[in-house]
């Protein structure tokens, strides 16, 4: 079988499998698409958006169409390392210490709210994602390797929160904004929630952890022009000498740019979101969608886009219209 037939009967796996997740969600079709291209190019997602939107529903669904385990870890401020990793206990009978493992023991992971723990949790959690590893006591243990975290922000209620640092919302591979349903989205998902027969709804299981796998895998063989390469390593580098690439508008905005880290990981969400459109090649307009998803939390602001009320969004969109498509 050829690497282009492989892609085709995965590539159809994972569109069956979106569509099972669809019997339970209504609408945020493009928070699935970044859940899928997380799980498929091995990062991790950062959502922000308002209670209510099936955050929760999304990525417990996909872990049920996956045959995952699910674990939602709610992050309060008095939240422990220990709640989340896990600790030793003694037992008393034996003279022993045994490890209790913690939540973050499953392939997927909704740290709801992650800015209302403090420092030492959140860096507790994106130590796990960075090293897929957890040490508890003297012993370290491995984390599943299709583990994903899904983090939630949310942007209404600041008070009581403790913002991620930079470094380590550097670490989440997209972040992704979500918004309310369309009008006709909204009926549906409301009719669909208040009958009698929701609650009632299963979804298949289409994939499992060794399926992912074998998807990675083929996604590292999809191809990228030595061009589209180039596209992205000027969007990044855009970001950090915006004069040298006809931006000397954004000189004053950006107080610093996207991380390598940025680059590697445009170049897998490119490859896994190829994979789910069937191609073997990552083609300029993969890179174009996922710019804002891959930049707008990587990208500081200055004082001065305060001042004149400039926002990410602003910026990443004058450097895609600037920079030159291959």
């Amino acid at each position: 079988m050829t690497n282009q037939q492989s892609i085709e009967e995965y590539f159809q796996l994972a569109q069956n499998s979106l569509e099972e997740i669809g019997k339970v969600m209504v609408g945020q079709k493009d928070l699935l698409e970044k859940l899928m291209i997380g799980l498929l190019a091995d990062g991790h997602i950062l959502v922000e958006g308002v209670p209510g939107l099936a955050k929760t529903t999304a990525i417990k669904t996909m872990s049920d169409v996956i045959d995952s385990d699910f674990s939602r870890i709610q992050f309060t401020p008095d939240l422990l390392p220990a709640d989340l990793l896990g600790t030793q206990i003694y037992r008393p009978n034996t003279g022993e210490f045994v490890v209790k493992k913690g939540p973050i023991f499953s392939n997927f992971i909704l740290a709801d709210e992650i800015n209302r723990a403090p420092a030492k949790v959140q860096s507790a959690l994106l130590e796990s994602m960075q090293e897929k590893q957890v040490s508890i006591g003297e012993e370290t243990f491995h984390l599943p390797p299709t583990f994903l975290v899904m983090a939630t922000q949310n942007p209404v209620e600041q008070e009581g929160t403790y913002p991620l640092p930079e470094a380590q919302v550097d670490r989440f591979m997209l972040k992704v904004n979500v918004d309310y349903n369309q009008f006709d989205e909204e009926i549906q998902m409301a009719k669909r929630v208040t009958s009698g027969d929701f609650e009632k709804v299963t979804v298949n299981k289409i994939l499992n952890p060794e399926m992912v796998m074998k998807m990675r895998s083929l996604i590292n063989d999809i191809f990228i022009d030595e061009k589209v390469y180039h596209y992205i390593a000027e969007i990044i580098f855009s970001t950090r000498k915006p004069s040298e690439y006809n931006l000397s508008s954004l000189s004053n905005l950006i107080e610093f740019g996207a991380s390598p880290r940025a680059t590697i990981n445009f170049i897998k969400a490119s490859r896994a979101r190829a994979f789910l459109n069937g191609r073997s090649f990552v083609t300029p307009e993969d890179v174009k969608s996922l710019s804002y998803d891959t930049l707008r939390h990587r990208i500081a602001l200055s004082y001065e886009a305060d001042a004149q009320e400039i926002g990410v969004e602003e910026v990443i969109s004058k450097i895609i219209s600037t920079v030159r498509v291959p």
